[in-house]
């Protein structure tokens, strides 16, 4: 038992140890952008558009789903013993606080990070990764640093697309005709968010996007020569991706909702 929780304390102490390395390594290409601006700016595009653009539909069903269901519950409770002036609160605690960038985090975590895992893991093991440093090409600077920036850049406007299909969405169809008219449910919602909400909504975001791509390429480049480990390192990228996203959402809710 002791050895098996030694093992595994070792390992999260290595692949946090990458993830690390994989940020820095991110922060000091983004610095030399110019450098090769062309052909970085050209893989971190087709990045913001598979992980973001060519995910709104899917966004856009979950989030007037998850409205639908918030908002029927909120309004269906509240009014019956006066709370109405509760909804904005807890509509921004509910959706702007947690549920926008946890749910855009687990739906690029779904559907990219596997895709930049198992990625990187097919280019190490047919050598392309290779072939790059043989070019003199740095593969951190042109393989890792678009796609970890394209991650957050896309979880950013995930976020702001499902919160606000959530919001508007919901109500209009699990609200209307209701007691509470659309403008008392919009005013209390403004009136309960402030720039700190926002804020806080924004910046997990960026840190959840930064943490899914580093993870994701870190395990995707741990690939060795054999085509069998792409799918458990991409196991083990979503794994720690998850890990990582709900550790920095209890980290900043408590830094900043304490």
């Amino acid at each position: 038992m002791l050895n098996y929780l030694g093992r595994a304390f070792i390992g999260f102490l290595n692949n946090t140890y990458g993830t690390l390395r994989i940020l820095s390594t991110v922060f000091s290409s983004f610095l030399n952008l110019p450098v090769g601006r062309r052909a970085k700016l050209n893989v971190l595009y087709k990045q913001v558009y598979f992980t973001g653009i060519e995910a709104f539909s899917i966004v856009f069903w979950l989030a007037l789903i998850l409205g639908i269901i918030v908002v029927t519950q909120v309004i269906s409770i509240l009014p019956k013993i006066g709370g109405e002036h509760f909804i904005g609160q807890i509509m921004v605690w509910v959706v702007i606080r947690e549920l926008g960038p946890l749910f855009a985090a687990i739906i690029v975590i779904a559907r990219s990070g596997t895709a930049i895992a198992s990625e990187l893991g097919s280019m190490k093991v047919h050598n392309e990764v290779l072939a790059l440093e043989v070019m003199g090409i740095n593969p951190d600077h042109y393989l890792v640093m678009p796609r970890v920036i394209g991650a957050a850049i896309s979880i950013f406007i995930l976020t702001l697309y499902f919160e606000a299909v959530t919001i508007l969405g919901g109500y209009l169809l699990a609200g209307f005709g209701e007691r509470l008219a659309f403008d008392e449910y919009i005013s209390s919602i403004l009136n309960a968010m402030g720039f700190l909400e926002i804020g806080v909504s924004l910046l997990k975001s960026i840190l959840f996007g930064l943490m899914i791509g580093a993870v994701c390429c870190y395990h995707g480049l741990m690939v060795g020569k054999s085509i069998t480990e792409i799918p458990q390192k991409t196991t083990k990228a979503v794994m720690g991706s998850f890990f990582m996203v709900f550790v920095v959402d209890a980290i900043v809710t408590v830094i900043f909702f304490r």
